[in-house]
């Protein structure tokens, strides 16, 4: 045998494990797992006139009880000539914006509506035709607009966070088809101080379609009637002028 060949035998022969010195293993310290919350139950809604059963509903066709004015007034819009569920109310240009005496921060709301199909409304274009407006916490609107074959400015079309995010996608139905929201919106955060530390974000589906994706809200959106602030504010249904209609509106509290 080499002088190399006996070298290597003898180094591998001291690393080779011997038969009286077992392996040992040492256990590891257990980590503790975080406290998880069990979900509460609800029972969802199982039909486009029905809301989750902890939703507060704001408009479900036969009353308007908990609309005001932005000025505190009764709200002026017309209610469907049969109140009943899912009935619509329509926006009687001039009487001002539908304001909810609910406010709210982070939320969970549901919106349906329809542009209208009249003589002379539908014939209107850009930002003329079925114009109105959700706007969340009376501070930041999600654009309402009759953009089906309808031009105007990506964001001031239907699904718009007004002026500051064009929709991903223009999924508007024809006038006078009912459409949805449904939007998660979180509240912009303050410190002591009243410095803000966080944007709003909204995420909007657009009847079944994502069309704003956790967008960022840098503040408001103008036609606000407050500005922002660590406190809750109110759903707004503006009055653009336009005959649009509303129904079925429903908010779920993500943060008392």
């Amino acid at each position: 045998m080499s002088i190399t060949a006996l070298i290597l035998a003898v180094v591998l022969s001291s690393l080779a494990p011997r038969s009286d010195s077992p392996l040992v293993f040492t256990a590891q310290p257990a980590v503790p797992q975080p406290k998880v919350a069990v979900p509460g139950v609800i029972t969802s809604g199982v039909s486009p006139v029905s809301a989750p059963s902890d939703a507060v509903v704001l408009f479900a066709g036969t009353s308007m009880d908990q609309w005001l004015t932005a000025d505190g007034k009764p709200a002026g819009w017309t209610l469907d000539p049969k109140p009943r569920a899912g009935a619509p109310v329509t926006c009687a240009p001039g009487s001002g914006s539908m304001v909810s005496k609910l406010k709210f921060n982070d939320a969970q709301i549901h919106v349906e509506f329809a542009t209208p199909k009249a003589d002379g409304e539908a014939n209107k274009q850009g930002q003329e035709r079925g114009n109105s407006g959700v706007y969340i916490q009376g501070r930041y609107e999600v654009q309402v607009l009759d953009s089906f074959k309808n031009e105007t400015y990506p964001d001031g079309q239907c699904g718009a966070i007004y002026k500051q995010h064009a929709p991903l996608v223009n999924v508007c139905k024809p006038a006078g088809e009912w459409q949805m929201y449904d939007i998660i919106f979180m509240a912009p955060t303050f410190d002591a101080a009243g410095k803000k530390t966080a944007n709003a974000r909204v995420t909007v589906i657009h009847n079944g379609v994502l069309v704003q994706n956790n967008a960022e809200i840098t503040g408001p959106t103008g036609g606000n009637i407050s500005e922002e602030g660590p406190t809750p504010g109110p759903i707004l249904l503006q009055d653009h002028g336009n005959l649009v209609q509303y129904r079925n509106v429903w908010v779920r509290e993500l943060r008392k």
